[in-house]
């Protein structure tokens, strides 16, 4: 070997601050120096990491004196309220109410968006005769309809579920579609090459595929389900939270509104990680940055 050949050989060893480094250092040392970019671990609890930090900033604030206590309670102050309502029977009785009406519009709103957007996935003619009329529906607010559905079906419980049901079905049906429509079509074709019966496709191949956007809308329609009851029921209603929280305002007990709006945080929060959870373990097959 010449010289020059030799020289440029030393020239692209690895040098350190030792001296020059074999081949096998380097990339050792490549490996080593290799940045790690997913997430981690989860967290114990996690989610309710948040929470409480919230509500250990309120007490520190309330105890400083830094908020009006007839504006904005102490959380301990809150949490008697709640311990007096409860006692009374006042309390259990209209979480019973919300419970109902908010569980009766989900499942009628769950039923409906599963089945409309297999409709729409799974045809051409069904995606022509429902997609639009759900896009058109989806863009007038739902508590908007409340007035119309009043005069067509009185001011009882019956237009309150139906207001929820059109709440909850709406991002069911948005996101199940959308993860229908984004199925390669190569799985498609192999199914047709196997000889796959039409039940077979959609529980081998549409199933499978639909069920991450659906849990997605999942999550969306239960928050939506509480959401839309915080209004409902300040409407022509007699118990539940809303009613409780409605009253409360006109007597100026704000204690007794935010007893009202923690319940409704709870139950969001404890139905959202229900879903989440049924989520990972239905979905556990596959390999993301959440599980």
């Amino acid at each position: 070997m010449t010289a020059g050949a030799s020289a440029g050989v030393e020239s692209t060893a690895p040098v350190s601050a030792d001296g020059p480094v074999s081949a096998g250092q380097g990339s050792g040392s490549q490996v080593r120096r290799r940045r790690r970019l997913s997430p981690g671990k989860r967290l114990p609890a996690a989610p309710l990491v948040g929470p409480a930090l919230v509500i250990a900033l309120w007490a520190a604030a309330s105890a400083a004196g830094r908020l009006d206590p007839a504006a904005i309670p102490a959380p301990w102050t809150v949490l008697k309220t709640g311990v007096r309502l409860w006692t009374e029977g006042t309390l259990p009785a209209d979480i019973l109410t919300s419970v109902r009406r908010a569980a009766s519009g989900f499942a009628i709103g769950l039923a409906g968006g599963i089945l409309l957007a297999l409709a729409a996935g799974l045809s051409r003619v069904g995606e022509a005769l429902i997609d639009g009329t759900v896009q058109l529906n989806r863009a007038i607010p739902a508590l908007g309809l409340i007035p119309l559905f009043i005069l067509w079906l009185g001011i009882g419980e019956t237009f309150k579920i139906a207001i929820i049901a059109i709440v909850v079905y709406i991002p069911i049906y948005l996101n199940t579609h959308a993860a229908l429509s984004g199925i390669d079509s190569r799985f498609v074709e192999l199914a047709e090459v196997q000889g796959l019966s039409r039940f077979q496709f959609v529980r081998q191949i549409v199933v499978p595929g639909a069920l991450p956007g659906f849990f997605v809308g999942l999550r969306l329609g239960v928050t939506g389900s509480w959401l839309g009851l915080v209004v409902l029921e300040q409407i022509n209603a007699t118990s539940g939270l809303g009613y409780l929280m409605f009253q409360a305002q006109n007597y100026g007990q704000s204690d007794v509104i935010l007893v009202g709006l923690v319940i409704y945080g709870i139950f969001g929060l404890v139905s959202d990680s229900a879903v989440r959870l049924i989520e990972r373990r239905v979905l556990s097959w596959r390999r993301t940055l959440s599980n």
